[in-house]
């Protein structure tokens, strides 16, 4: 390892299997969508790889910064400062139209859940934050001004909470909140949760809101896109997920776009189109010995594909 050090915490869910899916060899160019503590990043690097990766937060960036592969000449490290989504636009600015690879972490990083003053969750107490971006509408902001309809939808959209309503009408009694205790309690006081009970129940609420607060799945499904675009032939896409609303997006990319006509069963036959991607996996999950050693990896989902010579749909 010449750069970047991991700890055992920030070493990334399925992260061999990943690499194996994306197959990186010296002079390839890959995308580390999810940059975080660089794990994907070090991986493909120690491949002989060029990595662009991309991360919204800025103390990851700031991070990857010490690395000395963004000191060589050329670098072989290029960070990115900027939403995944907008690999397409970042990636010409750099000089480049299409690479080898594209891997996506995609949630809430373990760097980030471990911060108490990032606000992402409630084993610390700490501010109502929430942002990767460091930037915008923070939890607080949202939760001390939304109406109780648009909270209830936040919560059963994004945690699938069937108690939303009564959690949101909680919620807006409560105001203000400010911190992740503030919210714990609100939520738990609300479900009736007693000590022992297996799962916390504010753990659906704090999912929820911080899909929200990040947009995360509307992020992942023009990421997915980009990354259509900007994949050669041959290229290779590998997407890790944490729960099953990203995984049932991903899944239906896919799905769609591994079929003629892209996806659509109306075409004309005239109209359809060669599928874009091939050789896509079925899910891959992580070994007992993985989840053993780290409880985050039980929900964690592979899938992975390879990119067709076809041409990238308009709105993939």
């Amino acid at each position: 390892m010449t750069g970047g050090p991991l700890t055992a915490r920030h070493v990334p869910v399925l992260m061999r299997e990943c690499i194996a899916a994306l197959d990186p060899a010296p002079g390839d160019v890959m995308v580390d969508a999810t940059f975080g503590a660089g794990g994907y990043s070090r991986m493909l690097l120690d491949a002989g790889a060029t990595v662009h990766a991309f991360d919204r937060d800025p103390d990851a960036i700031s991070a990857g910064r010490e690395w000395p592969e963004t000191r060589e000449n050329p670098p072989r490290l290029v960070l990115h400062a900027r939403r995944f989504s907008e690999m397409v636009d970042a990636l010409a600015e750099a000089g480049l139209d299409k690479v080898d690879g594209v891997a996506m972490d995609i949630g809430v990083s373990s760097m980030q859940l471990d911060q108490a003053g990032r606000g992402f969750a409630f084993s610390q107490d700490g501010p109502l934050d929430m942002r990767m971006s460091q930037e915008g509408e923070s939890a607080a902001d949202f939760l001390n001004t939304a109406s109780d309809e648009a909270i209830a939808n936040v919560l059963y959209l994004y945690g699938e909470e069937r108690q939303s309503r009564r959690v949101a009408r909680a919620i807006v009694a409560a105001r203000p909140l400010t911190t992740t205790g503030d919210l714990a309690r609100v939520v738990r006081k609300a479900l009736g949760y007693h000590a022992g009970t297996p799962k916390d129940p504010a753990t659906r609420s704090f999912q929820a809101i911080r899909i929200h607060v990040n947009a995360e799945l509307d992020e992942l499904t023009e990421g997915l896109s980009a990354a259509e675009k900007v994949l050669r032939e041959g290229g290779r896409l590998a997407v890790v997920s944490f729960h099953s609303l990203e995984d049932r997006i991903v899944k239906r990319f896919l799905r769609d776009a591994s079929v003629s006509g892209g996806g659509s069963r109306h075409l004309p036959e005239a109209e359809a189109r060669p599928p874009v991607f091939t050789a896509v996996s079925k899910a891959v999950r992580p070994s007992e010995k993985e989840v053993n050693d780290n409880p985050r990896a039980r929900s964690a989902t592979l899938r992975y594909a390879v990119r067709t010579a076809a041409p990238a749909r308009e709105a993939a």
